[in-house]
C-alpha cells in the first residue's frame, strides 16, 4: 500500500522541522512506499522555506487560512496514494508508527480509518495523569458510539489515518468546519462505509501547547461539545478558535 502523508502548517517554522524529521526517518526506517505533503496555509513566517528544505518533502501553498481547508488540499493533491495520513505540524511521528498503520489496514480490508491518541511530552505530570483519564471516557465514547449505537466513532485530529477512495465516496471534507469538530465529521461519515477504528497501539507524540495555555478543563470541555454536536447535529457548536503557537 502507498500513503501520503499530509500535514496543514500554519506559522509553524518553531517546530515544522523536528516534525519532519521524524517523518522522513520513520519511512526511511520502515521502507514505506510513502510521500510527505506539507501544505503552508497561509504563513507568514518561514515555515514554508523549512519545510521546502527537506528534499523529500513536497509543499503546496493554501492560501485560504484554516485546518480543514488545508486538510482538503492537501487531499486533492495526494492522488494515487492508497492511505493518507493526516498528521499536524507540532506532532512527532513514533518509531514503529507505519508499521502499526500497514498491518491494521493489510489485515483488515473493511477498516477505511485508523486512529490512536496523543502523547503530550512537553506537558507536566499533573496534566498529562488528567489526559490519561479524559482518553479513558474517549474510549468508553468510541466503544458506545461504535458498537451499541452505531452512530459514529472516534478520531484523533492530527493522528489518523484513511482510505483515500472511501473519504472521496463520502464527499470529502467539509471546508465550512474551521477547526472544532473536523475529526468528528471524519469518523461519522467513515463510520458509514466501513470500521473506524481507534487503538491505543497508535500513539502520537505532540505539543500539549493549547492544553496547557488553555487549560485541560476547557480544552477537553470544548472537544467534547463539539464531539456531541458534529455526531448528532451534524454540525460543531464552536465556530471561532484560537491560534497558540509557541513564543
Amino acid at each position: 500500500m502507498r500513503l501520503a502523508f499530509v500535514i496543514p502548517a500554519y506559522n509553524e517554522e518553531a517546530l515544522i522541522g523536528k516534525c519532519l524529521q521524524s517523518v522522513v526517518a520513520e519511512i526511511a526506517r520502515s521502507g514505506a512506499d510513502a510521500e510527505i505533503i506539507v501544505v503552508n496555509n497561509a504563513s507568514t513566517d518561514r515555515t514554508g522555506e523549512i519545510a521546502r528544505s527537506f528534499p523529500t518533502v513536497r509543499v503546496l501553498d493554501e492560501p485560504k487560512k484554516g485546518l480543514v481547508n488545508a486538510r482538503d488540499a492537501g487531499f486533492a493533491a495526494s492522488e494515487g496514494y492508497e492511505l493518507i495520513a493526516n498528521i499536524d505540524s507540532d506532532t512527532i511521528v513514533p518509531e514503529g508508527w507505519l508499521d502499526i498503520v500497514f498491518s491494521e489496514f493489510g489485515r483488515d480490508p473493511k477498516l477505511v480509518c485508523l486512529s490512536g491518541p496523543y502523547v503530550y511530552y512537553d506537558m507536566g505530570a499533573w496534566s498529562r495523569f488528567l489526559v490519561s483519564a479524559f482518553y479513558g471516557l474517549t474510549w468508553l465514547i468510541y466503544v458506545l458510539n461504535r458498537y451499541i449505537l452505531r452512530v459514529g466513532s472516534v478520531v484523533q485530529g492530527g493522528n489518523f489515518i484513511f482510505r483515500r477512495q472511501a473519504w472521496a465516496d463520502v464527499g470529502g471534507y467539509d471546508r465550512s468546519i474551521q477547526f472544532f469538530g473536523e475529526d468528528t465529521d471524519v469518523a461519522v461519515r467513515l463510520s458509514k462505509v466501513g470500521g473506524v477504528k481507534f487503538t491505543f497501539a497508535l500513539k502520537m507524540k505532540t505539543s500539549g501547547r493549547r492544553l496547557e495555555q488553555e487549560g485541560v478543563f476547557r480544552t477537553a470541555g470544548t472537544y467534547t461539545l463539539n464531539f456531541f454536536w458534529v455526531t448528532f447535529r451534524g454540525k460543531p457548536a464552536t465556530k471561532d478558535y484560537t491560534d497558540i503557537r509557541p513564543d
